[in-house]
This record gives structure tokens, C-alpha cells and sequence, in this order.
């Protein structure tokens, strides 16, 4: 037993020190271990070719590149111990989910609530457009932070109060597990925005087949990591 005191020093006892380690972090009991994967490269967009669309929202496949960006995720991911996979009801997640779901034999489960942020009357190439065009529109959206700039999109608070109930509910069902979630850009930004208390858009930039890491602990979310990019990283890369 180590008593405090003035004769000893704290954390001594008899003149017999104590070494205190450094902390390092492990999952709380009963938390969740999310992983958190933005859907590989989809088909490029057109106007005059639109895809299909699936509760409103567009529904590219995977580009080539992403399929490529999907195997290197399961090849990132085959050993690192998860139990469930999650998908949204959009395509390009349950194609980038494929890869690892078969080496693993699980069978993802689809969450409507992981759908990507829904953006009215600018779906599918529009969207793409007006970004590449700086339309003002678009411009006021990233100045304000918030999707519903756009006319008909869904409403900012509905959106981070359906992700939040989403995670929180995976969360519940899987205490004490490791899971793997494959979601849309727009969808991780709100997750990291909840967890951090950050802006709305400060972690808009998740790159395709990239990695976010958060435990969720009852009511704490904590953030291990964002944006790992490792496993797309080339060689050329690494001497950059």
C-alpha cells in the first residue's frame, strides 16, 4: 500500500520509490471499437448520363480504381479482429465492404441511417458541377458549413442527429466488440465533428478507402485516429 507523506515523498514508502509509466490508451470496458472506412473512387459523374438513385440519392458503382482501393482496405484490415461489418444502402459501400466481408465470412448488415448526407436538388452530377464551377451557391455552402444551403437538401440538424443515432446504436449492439463501418465522406465528417465538438466541415476532406478509428464508451467518443491513408500509400509516395 503507498501512503502519501511528507517524510517519504509521494508515492514512496520507506524511502522505497515507485514507477509510474507513461499512460497508454486501451479500450474501456463494454466500448465499442469503431472502424470507419469512406467507400472507394466511384464512377465519374455526368450530366447527361446520370446513374440510378436509391431513396433519392445517387448510386454510382466503384470506379476500377476503387475496387483496387477495396482490396487493399481488406488486405489493411483482414487481422485486425472485427467481428461485424456495416454498410449504407448505397453501392459503393457494400463494393468496398466485399473484399474484406468474403476473407472474413461475414455477411455486412445495411444501415439506412449510414446513407450519405442527402443533397436535394443537386444529386449526382450537379453537385460535382457546381463545385467545379465555384457556383455561389456552393461557395456560401462551405462558407456556412452546411449542406442545406442547397435547396431541397437534408436539413442540417435531422443529418447529425441521424448519424449520431446510427453510431450510438451500433455502439450498443456491439459492446466490447471491433467494427467495421464503410460510409460516404459527408457522413465521417459529421461522426468527427460529434466526437470532437469541431465545426461542421473540419473533417470534410476523408480521402476514398481511408481510415477513422473512434471508441465510443457510453456517452464519450474518442477519436484514435483520421484519414488513414497508409495501405494506398506508393512508394513514391513514402519518399515524398
Amino acid at each position: 500500500m503507498i501512503i502519501p507523506c511528507r517524510r517519504f515523498g509521494r508515492g514512496s514508502v520507506a524511502g522505497v520509490s515507485r514507477e509510474y509509466r507513461q499512460y497508454r490508451f486501451a479500450v474501456p470496458p463494454g466500448a465499442a471499437d469503431l472502424l470507419i472506412v469512406r467507400h472507394g473512387e466511384s464512377e465519374p459523374a455526368r450530366l447527361d448520363d446520370p446513374h440510378p438513385t436509391i431513396g433519392g440519392r445517387a448510386d454510382p458503382p466503384l470506379d476500377p480504381r476503387g475496387r483496387d482501393e477495396a482490396d487493399l482496405v481488406a488486405k489493411r484490415l483482414y487481422d485486425a479482429g472485427i467481428t461485424a461489418i456495416y454498410t449504407s444502402p448505397l453501392r459503393r459501400t457494400a463494393q468496398t465492404a466485399a473484399p474484406l466481408a468474403a476473407r472474413l465470412g461475414l455477411t455486412p448488415a445495411v444501415h439506412l441511417d449510414l446513407a450519405e448526407v442527402y443533397l436535394g436538388e443537386w444529386e449526382g452530377a450537379t453537385f460535382r458541377q457546381r463545385i467545379v464551377d465555384h457556383d455561389p451557391l456552393a461557395m456560401r455552402m462551405f462558407a456556412e458549413e452546411r449542406w442545406d444551403v442547397i435547396p431541397g437538401a437534408e436539413p442540417a440538424e435531422e443529418f447529425q442527429q441521424r448519424v449520431r443515432g446510427a453510431l450510438k446504436r451500433i455502439a450498443t449492439n456491439h459492446s466490447d466488440q471491433r467494427v467495421l463501418i464503410v460510409t460516404h465522406g459527408g457522413v465521417i465528417g459529421t461522426i468527427m465533428s460529434l466526437a470532437t465538438g469541431s465545426r461542421p466541415f473540419a473533417f470534410l476532406g476523408a480521402d476514398n478507402a481511408s481510415i477513422t478509428h473512434v471508441v465510443i464508451a457510453e456517452d464519450r467518443w474518442i477519436v484514435r485516429r483520421f484519414n488513414d491513408t497508409s495501405h494506398l500509400t506508393t512508394d513514391l509516395d513514402r519518399q515524398l
